[in-house]
């Protein structure tokens, strides 16, 4: 008598499964009740999506990615955000390095374009 339990691959492979399957009938159900109001046809959808997300979450990949968005978040609140004026005073400083940049930039190709008509002898 074989007593092996199915193996968690192939339980993960029918859970994926059947978040496709949902996926695909919660989209074509969408589209089939195109005559229900619309609020009604995305509830529904979202409620699909919501339930393909919940069997999902049980694979071993899906059990993975809510760990790794746990820690995610964790992380998150350990930085240290800027203040308001430090915000402020980068901003100031990246817009003007911008306008400097972009100044330098144009009198580098007034630059050369004097050089090119000189060389060429257009433009009078």
């Amino acid at each position: 008598m074989n007593t092996k339990a199915t193996s968690p691959e192939k339980l993960d492979t029918v859970r994926w499964s059947v978040v496709l399957l949902l996926i695909v009938v919660g989209m074509i159900g969408f589209y089939y009740f195109d005559e229900q109001w619309i609020w009604v046809r995305i509830l529904g959808l979202l409620t699909v999506i919501g339930i393909a997300g919940f069997v999902a979450a049980k694979t071993g990949k899906g059990h993975d990615t809510l760990i790794f968005i746990r820690e995610s978040h964790t992380e998150v609140r350990k930085v240290v955000w800027p203040t308001p004026q430090e915000t402020m005073q980068v901003t100031g400083i990246v817009i003007v390095m911008v306008v400097l940049v972009a100044i330098f930039i144009w009198i580098l190709d007034s630059v050369l374009m004097w050089i090119v008509r000189l060389l060429t002898g257009s433009g009078g």
